[in-house]
């Protein structure tokens, strides 16, 4: 499971001001739950997820990936996770099998075991057709297999995805979010970054909606209708985002 515990992120600004990315966020995801980050472009939502999977270092505050310590045990927060973003950042020159191959090694996956992790990954996902051809020469959703299974070989019990469905096409799209659902069903803790309203709508147990950092509602898809008595999340992220503008308007 994931535990968030007033994880902030300050940038100093050229001009020396401080940009707070992330501001004193707390959550939780379970095993066996989608919980989805949902907030515009810039809200802090990478940044997070950057700090979750030990990339950026927390200012403040800090989280617990299976009871490991992102800040005392990064090693163990990896080895105990998966991590996808629409970016596939795929070396062209390697082939799919090179490239799992690759990860699995520095996940620390045992060499005896790696060619039948490969084949247990490349049945999930339907890849044997082009395990053995470039990257260079696969297509966007060939790619975004090849992200998958480098992320999925060391079968971590958690997976954060950072937008990965942006830009992809709608097959391609559904086949990750298929995907997903089969982490959770498979009991896997499963953290989603989105910015795209129905899409959240869709596939969350849990949303904690963010903006400029800091948390703005956090809850179940029904729990934000019986809260406002709106049906449409766009409406109830709109909502909440003006009760949190008029609350530091009084605190002023």
């Amino acid at each position: 499971m994931i535990v968030a515990e007033n994880l902030t992120k300050v940038f100093i600004q050229k001009n020396n001001e401080k940009l707070y990315a992330v501001n004193d966020l707390s959550f939780t995801a379970e095993r066996g739950e989608i919980v989805v980050l949902l907030g515009v472009n810039g809200a802090g939502k990478t940044t997070a997820m950057r700090m979750l999977s030990t990339v950026l270092k927390p200012t403040s505050g800090t989280a617990t990936i299976e009871g490991f310590d992102l800040l005392k045990h990064p090693q163990k927060v990896r080895a105990n996770l998966g991590f996808l973003s629409g970016d596939t950042g795929l070396y062209i020159r390697l082939t799919a099998r090179e490239t799992i191959t690759y990860f699995a090694k520095l996940y620390d996956v045992e060499d005896s075991k790696i060619k039948e992790r490969i084949d247990e990954v490349a049945d999930l996902l339907d890849m044997h057709d082009f395990l053995d051809k470039k990257i260079d020469f696969l297509s966007t959703g060939m790619k975004q297999k090849v992200s998958i299974a480098r992320s999925i070989i060391h079968d971590p019990p958690v997976m954060i995805f950072d937008e990965p469905t942006v830009g992809l096409d709608i097959l391609t799209a559904k086949n990750i979010v298929s995907f997903i659902h089969k982490c959770k069903h498979d009991g896997k803790c499963v953290l989603f970054s989105t910015h795209i309203m129905r899409e959240a709508e869709r596939i969350a147990d849990k949303i904690v909606m963010i903006h400029e950092g800091k948390i703005l509602a956090e809850g179940s898809w029904e729990d934000f209708k019986k809260e406002t008595g709106l049906h449409d999340l766009d409406d109830i992220f709109i909502h909440f985002l003006n009760r949190t503008k008029e609350e530091e308007n009084e605190l002023q």
